[in-house]
């Protein structure tokens, strides 16, 4: 890798192979999670074997279901994780591309197409969980989408960044990412991944720049501990696509209307009835912390003791959600009432991964009897949550992976009310020099936005916070 120094000013080199060397002088040990708890994802070599096998078996699967005339096998492999969830549960980004065999033939003697408009390559996210003791594999998710052509400054090599621009950018750019790095303790597992990380962080600075000149509200986006993840990885890992599978969803009771009209402002937090903000870890369990977060608010203006419970129990022993890879709040508040209640946090503690269920009745300290839906009216649902205690609400979080403060109020371009995936508690309402908002309390810990919280634009339905507001009922 080379920064093609040979025509610049020779301390200039001196200062931007400083910068290269700090940045990119990390470890070898492909094993090591890039961040996390144990049970995180790992990043994976494509000389591994197991990944080799997912990878066949997806190809297969994916030839399987196609309508296609020809075969279709990987062109280039992008990236890989695995995380061990009773079997190993593969994730993979590779693009796929036509080969000259038809579909009776062997796809590993294929040769792909040598003229390049006939290879129609697509992009394609593959989850594979196999259960080697078992001898089964499973296809739990494939998504592809045609490759676009590489834009200019689009890149996966450190010296293409350095080299589309003046060298002062250059220097500027490393300067940002090695402060990202040292900031949120992010370690790589080869000079080639922290590369593309690079490559990463600098075309989320490009969308974050986009998203701040398109703002409709006083929002700040740039740099964020997500800022090194694709959209894809970032959706993946900390998000909950059940959400906008609205077929899934079960019905609710709807909500009693609030007795009296909305106050001009309130916040669940001055009245006591809000624990800390925790942080769901490399795991899509964000339902289970929404839930959790209005059963305590709930529990507290019934009993007037704010406990912090336990969102482990849900992950661990909700049998109508998926743990990390998502559920939905209906299914959580009919799991907690089957169960018969929920544990305190310290009972039962967060690992950010699924494991045998170890709920024990005796440790109850909290139940619920029932729950309900609110209204889609955003001043309905503000008079409910300052009568009623704090709001389970989702979104669409696509802003929020670049949000640092501030009141965010994307266009709708980038924030589909349709395509929920996060859900998160809604604490409060209020106003900033005149622009309405939400207060919302995330779960992606306290070094998050503005020391956890997210402030959303009140009063357009944006991105589709209105859509599925709930609450369990304690009698």
């Amino acid at each position: 890798m080379g920064t093609r120094c040979s025509s610049r000013p020779l301390i200039l080199c001196v200062a931007l192979a400083a910068v290269l060397g700090s940045v990119l002088g990390l470890g070898e040990d492909l094993d090591r999670p890039l961040f996390g708890p144990p049970g995180s994802p790992i990043w994976l070599h494509e000389s591994d074997p197991g990944l080799k096998k997912a990878l066949e078996f997806a190809e297969e699967r994916y030839n399987r279901g196609s309508n296609a005339v020809h075969l279709r096998k990987v062109s280039r492999f992008i990236s890989a994780t695995k995380q061990l969830v009773k079997g190993i549960r593969y994730t993979m980004t590779v693009e796929l591309s036509n080969t000259l065999c038809k579909k009776a033939s062997m796809l590993r003697t294929c040769d792909f197409y040598p003229e390049s408009e006939k290879l129609k390559t697509e992009v394609c996210v593959f989850e594979v969980w196999d259960i080697p003791w078992q001898g089964t594999s499973t296809l739990l998710k494939q998504k592809c989408e045609p490759r676009a052509e590489p834009k200019a400054e689009e890149t996966t090599k450190v010296g293409e960044v350095l080299t589309s621009q003046p060298l002062e950018e250059s220097v500027e750019l490393l300067g940002q990412f090695k402060e990202f790095m040292v900031k949120y303790n992010k370690v790589y597992t080869s000079q080639k991944e922290a590369d593309r990380r690079l490559a990463i962080f600098h075309q989320n600075l490009k969308t974050a720049e986009k998203l701040q000149e398109l703002d409709q509200g006083s929002a700040e986006y740039g740099v964020t501990k997500f800022s090194d993840l694709t959209e894809e990885e970032f959706r993946s890992t900390y998000l909950n696509p059940l959400l906008s599978q609205w077929t899934l969803h079960r019905p609710m009771k709807p909500a009693l209307s609030a007795k009296g009209p909305a106050p001009a402002s309130w916040d669940w937090r001055d009245h006591g009835a809000v624990s800390s903000v925790k942080d769901q870890g490399m795991c899509g369990s964000c339902w289970a912390f929404s839930v959790i977060g209005n059963i305590e608010g709930q529990w507290f203006l019934k009993n007037g003791s704010l406990l912090s419970l336990s969102e482990q129990e849900l992950v661990d022993c909700d049998g109508l959600d998926q743990a990390c890879r998502g559920g939905l709040p209906s299914n959580a508040y009919e799991a907690i009432e089957k169960l018969g209640g929920v544990e305190t946090e310290s009972d039962y503690s967060y690992t950010g991964h699924k494991q045998s269920c170890d709920f024990s009745s005796r440790k109850v300290v909290a139940y619920i009897n029932s729950s309900v839906e609110l209204s889609k009216d955003e001043r309905e649902i503000a008079a409910w949550l300052a009568e009623n205690g704090p709001v389970s609400v989702a979104l669409n979080a696509f802003a929020m992976q670049f949000y640092r403060k501030g009141v965010s109020h994307p266009l709708k371009i980038f924030c589909n009310p349709w395509m929920i995936d996060h859900a998160v508690l809604m604490v409060g309402y209020g106003d900033r020099r005149g622009v309405p908002y939400w207060a919302i309390k995330n779960s992606w810990g306290e070094d998050y936005g503005e020391q956890g919280y997210y402030y959303l634009y009140r009063g357009s339905n944006a991105c589709g916070i209105n859509r599925m507001g709930s609450s369990a009922v304690v009698n």
